[in-house]
């Protein structure tokens, strides 16, 4: 009887063992699947192009007010979420986006904190700030949020406020871009600041807006080109919609890119579109990235991978 009693205590150790080996085995391959599937993802999302210039707003103007100047008929287009943001952006390839501080919000940076706090792997912020209401903490505290840049214009004034300075003494100390909205005249004083700040990094938005005119001036190019003196600065290739011509296919452009990629070379160029502006009307985001993608024969593919993607990703995402 003891015997019997044995064998049946010891086959039901045996069927209970086999069932949580394979609850383990089935647990272990859920994991596996998972894990599997989110290194996919996450490799799609890496091995992607970046956008390093889009705008969003929402029009939800209870939960994100708009600043006092501005009223919802100010929203145009009435909305740019990132959802709508992806209907373009993502047939094109691109996966991951650099976020610029909408005009409308003002100093309030909220709505593009909380959209950077949903998908951390796919967006970085670019911020505007009260400089007058102690910038180097308020740096800190945004580069803890996603930040990695901040947007600043009116070159001129900038040697003259102790703000400003403090702004960009901090940008080097934590590896904050100055991000400049600027005119082909300020360079002058960009380069001065570069000289006074060598180790804080530099943006160009908009290729310095050489050709909103719709002429590219030679002396303002080169004036732009002097700043690649400088081995912080880089400068986006953007907004390709309001420079030159102003309409697809933009080849007109492709001899300033060309000599961008001469003097700053591949690591410190990155394409960006600025939407929503960029598909306003007739103009589409792939108006914009094939510019770069398939229209000018001078760039190489690995010139194509920087400005697509690598050097933004150094900018912006390296940290």
């Amino acid at each position: 009887m003891k015997n019997n009693q044995r064998l049946i205590l010891d086959r039901r150790q045996i069927l209970q063992a086999g069932l949580a080996a394979t609850c383990l085995t089935i647990g272990s391959a859920e994991k596996s699947a998972a894990a599997s599937s989110s290194d996919t993802e996450e490799s799609r999302i890496r091995n992607g192009w970046i956008d390093a210039h889009v705008h969003i707003w929402t029009p939800d103007v209870q939960a994100y007010p708009l600043a006092k100047e501005y009223g919802p008929s100010s929203l145009q287009p009435p909305s740019f979420t990132p959802v709508e943001l992806m209907t373009h952006a993502a047939p094109c390839d691109v996966t991951r986006v650099v976020l610029i501080q909408m005009s409308f919000y003002g100093f309030d940076n909220k709505y593009m904190l909380d959209v950077i706090a949903e998908q951390p792997s796919v967006y970085r912020g670019v911020a505007v700030i009260d400089t007058s209401q102690d910038p180097r903490t308020k740096m800190a505290e945004l580069r803890s949020a996603g930040v990695r840049g901040f947007r600043i214009g009116d070159a001129k004034r900038w040697r003259d406020s102790l703000e400003m300075r403090t702004m960009w003494t901090c940008g080097a100390e934590q590896e904050l871009a100055m991000c400049l909205l600027i005119n082909p005249q300020e360079l002058p004083a960009v380069s001065a600041m570069c000289r006074d700040y060598p180790r804080t990094p530099v943006v160009i938005d908009h290729i310095a807006r050489i050709g909103a005119e719709g002429t590219i001036d030679p002396q303002d190019l080169e004036a732009l080109s002097r700043l690649a003196d400088f081995d912080r600065v880089r400068v986006k290739l953007s907004a390709f919609y309001a420079l030159g011509d102003k309409r697809p296919p933009h080849r007109e452009l492709g001899p300033m890119i060309e000599k961008m990629l001469s003097r700053f070379g591949r690591e410190r160029l990155m394409w960006a579109t600025d939407c929503p502006y960029q598909v306003q009307g007739n103009r589409t985001y792939r108006d914009s990235i094939d510019l770069i993608r398939t229209e000018l024969d001078f760039l190489s593919n690995e010139d194509r991978e920087w400005i697509l993607r690598k050097t933004a990703e150094a900018q912006f995402f390296a940290s």
